[in-house]
């Protein structure tokens, strides 16, 4: 979904950058189903759009995005962007990414969240996948440190510091095979970051730079 900033109109700006969270699960009958069948649970597939169920028995997927407000065992109460609430359960299917596939012990609240799953009798959405603070942005070179690259985003240029993650971080060049070399990202240059907001300092782990189409 994006990374947060402080001002109220910079939040709408990036809202839905910041927060976009693809969580999938379906639960047939008794059976879990795992995430496959309702797609890709890698981090590029919470920006893709939406596709059919890959299983016959799950006729339709539900969505859902927001910020996560409480955690109640293995369910997830989300507050989404347009005033509705949301209900995510957790399988023991279920796929999380947070800047890396991770487990839901890293889940927290305040953390942003997009859902992707089947709706159940109950109300909640089962969730096999969940991508939590995951950041999509494009972005504009502005300084380089050893360990994090200074960007800014928008049409106001609004200022956003991604960090660079040992061991975790990679990029693209021109279309190529990722690598863990940044020396070719400079200054001035357009990228693409895909990455992890971090909610209590407003910035970005990044997962993948790309520069260069």
């Amino acid at each position: 979904m994006s990374t947060r900033n402080g001002g109220e109109g910079r939040g709408q700006d990036q809202g839905l950058g910041r927060r976009r969270f693809l969580t999938t699960a379906a639960i047939g009958g008794a059976t879990i189903v795992g995430a496959t069948a309702l797609g890709g649970i890698d981090a590029d597939a919470a920006f893709a759009a939406p596709s059919p169920s890959l299983d016959p028995a799950i006729s339709t997927s539900a969505f859902a995005e927001g910020r996560i407000t409480a955690i109640n065992g293995s369910v997830l109460e989300v507050a989404g962007s347009y005033g509705d609430q949301h209900l995510i359960q957790l399988t023991n299917a279920t796929s999380v990414w947070k800047l890396r596939p991770t487990t839901a012990d890293a889940i927290r609240v305040g953390d942003g969240l997009y859902a992707r799953g089947v709706d159940m009798p109950d109300g909640t959405v089962a969730a096999d996948a969940v991508w939590v603070n995951i950041v999509n942005l494009h972005c504009t070179i502005r300084g380089i440190a050893k360990d994090r690259l200074h960007m800014t985003h928008g049409d106001h240029d609004h200022a956003v510091v991604g960090r660079i993650v040992a061991e975790t971080t990679t990029a693209s060049y021109l279309g190529g095979a990722l690598t863990s070399d940044l020396s070719r990202v400079r200054i001035g240059q357009a990228a693409q970051i895909l990455g992890a907001w971090r909610p209590e300092d407003d910035s970005i782990d990044i997962a993948r730079v790309t520069v260069g189409h």
